[in-house]
């Protein structure tokens, strides 16, 4: 290699931004899946988002990555998604049950987000918790 190719080369290598490492990009979260109507066992994935990732995009990771943690969600054009289905278990009108989105803070306080799967940003170690209600 000729100095000035190298040159180029080592120059070009100093003004690219390093990429990050895979690890410091993955913030860990889990999601609980509770039925509080008919009470069957509760089930916990573990599962991460990216740095300022949406609750949303976590979800499509864990479900495709086929630890049998499935749902179903549709897009409303006033207020983005909203989840109907998990693990098989529908929401209904009739029945007045419905999906209901908590989170457990690292201080173990559950609160109720004011806003969905589409616009939640977890933060490291929370318990994101889909909790089947009814009304």
């Amino acid at each position: 290699m000729t100095p000035a190719l190298l040159s180029a080369a080592l120059l070009l290598l100093l003004l690219l931004p390093a990429a990050p490492a895979q690890d410091s990009n993955q913030t860990p979260i889990s999601i609980r899946v509770i039925n509080s109507v008919t009470n069957t066992p509760n089930m916990t994935y573990p599962t991460y988002v990216v740095f300022r990732g949406i609750l949303l995009g976590a979800m499509k990771r864990l479900r495709d990555s086929g630890p049998g943690f499935r749902f179903k969600y549709t897009e409303d054009p006033n207020y983005g998604p909203f989840l109907t289905s998990v693990n098989g278990v529908t929401g209904s009108p009739k029945k007045r049950t419905y999906w209901e989105l908590l989170v457990k803070k690292a201080g173990g306080q559950i609160v109720r987000p004011d806003v969905g799967i589409g616009c939640y940003i977890p933060m490291a170690n929370e318990e994101i918790i889909l909790n089947f209600n009814k009304y």
